[in-house]
């Protein structure tokens, strides 16, 4: 086991422990933390591990989810109106019932496993889209290839398989528990079904988004799960908060309220060929509920550290997703880098983050819905 985390890193001794628990497992031949490591339900978040067994509950219920990268193609950019245009991405979007939602053209392909509800969904938890701007150019040629230049705006998404993973880990966990899949095969046909549903409803989302704005919807230049398993040289690559770092292009998010890291991935097999996928939480989601409360109010919350705005009609999201329940997004990309894993490309600085409407109170079934959603990653 290797945790690719310098000194000046803090990694929760509970994720370190469940790392250790993971190297035990039948088959475990490799666990690589990155450092943005913390510990997950059951298995820790931000881990790359290596087996000859596929075990579904490694890669969790999220299946599929990841970060998309879009470009944007607006004149002027006002935080204030724009976070009022933003749709409402709680509110699905159905194949028959909006079947003249321009998003849709967005959709080139079968919706995979016919799974049709959320679609057009955020999800709750660490789950957001963002409207950012690019800062600091680190490779001018790089960026230049993915067509990015300092100014430039570019909306981030965040998300994954809205339920399907859910279902697919469930069905897995009442019969076999935390144990390896019996037919990784079948496994594998689902699991795959959630990974390109992740993705297309990232592209969804951001069509969405982008006919609300004003802008015409783009192809990503982004696009890579974190929360997947790939077989690679005769074993499973299980990932749980992990990015493929194999030669791709990576968007490392930060908190809403600092930059987010555009890097080039070059991480090799001792690293589980992966990086980091976010600045990890320091702090549980009760912790940093109590702490928020006594430290910040609502409103202070809707404007972060940078001036951006945060849209977000959940008011406890508000304080368990604060930029203070995060790690330092610098020191994972540093610890990256210093690790040979990462090259910086660009930073993004949020200028909009979209969370959830601002409404009135979900119903009933739609809350306890969201509750099982956070969490996640």
């Amino acid at each position: 086991m290797t945790v690719f985390a310098s000194a000046a890193s803090w990694i929760e001794s509970d994720a370190v422990a469940q790392c250790h628990q993971v190297a035990a497992l039948d088959g475990m031949r490799h666990v690589a933390g990155m450092p943005d490591l913390h510990p997950g339900k059951g298995a820790p978040i931000g881990a790359a591990m290596v087996s000859s067994v596929l075990y579904p509950f490694l890669v969790g219920s999220d299946i599929g989810c990841g970060i998309a990268v879009f470009p944007v193609r607006l004149k002027r950019a006002v935080p204030e109106k724009l976070a009022a245009r933003f749709p409402d991405l709680d509110r699905p979007l159905h194949p028959e019932q909006d079947a003249d939602d321009p998003a849709w053209d967005a959709v080139q392909e079968d919706i995979p496993g016919g799974h049709v509800e959320g679609l057009g969904t955020v999800g709750r938890g660490n789950h957001f889209v963002e409207l950012a701007r690019v800062g600091t150019v680190f490779e001018p040629g790089h960026a230049a290839r993915l067509g990015l230049d300092a100014g430039d705006l570019v909306l981030i998404v965040h998300s994954g398989s809205r339920g399907l993973g859910e279902r697919i880990l469930r069905a897995h966990t009442e019969v076999h528990g935390a144990g390896p899949a019996p037919d990784p095969g079948a496994y594998l046909a689902m699991h795959d079904d959630a990974v390109r549903w992740g993705s297309l409803n990232r592209r969804l989302l951001a069509a969405r988004v982008a006919h609300a704005l004003g802008f015409e919807p783009a192809e990503p230049i982004v696009d890579q799960c974190h929360n997947l398993v790939e077989i690679r040289d005769g074993s499973y690559l299980h990932r749980k908060g992990a990015a493929p770092g194999d030669g791709c292009d990576v968007l490392i998010a930060g908190t809403r309220g600092t930059p987010s890291y555009l890097v080039a991935a070059h991480a090799g097999p001792e690293a589980g060929h992966s990086v980091a996928h976010g600045a990890g939480r320091k702090m549980s989601r009760a912790d940093a509920l109590r702490r928020g409360r006594a430290k910040h109010t609502v409103e202070e919350l809707r404007r972060t550290p940078v001036g951006s705005l945060v849209v977000c009609g959940d008011r406890q999201l508000l304080f368990e997703e604060a930029p203070g329940a995060y790690k330092r997004i610098e020191q994972v990309i540093s610890d990256l880098v210093g690790h040979g894993l990462a090259t910086p490309v660009v930073t993004t600085v949020p200028l909009v983050t979209y969370k959830t409407p601002e409404l009135g109170p979900a119903p009933r079934g739609r809350r306890k819905k969201d509750a099982r959603e956070r969490g996640r990653t």
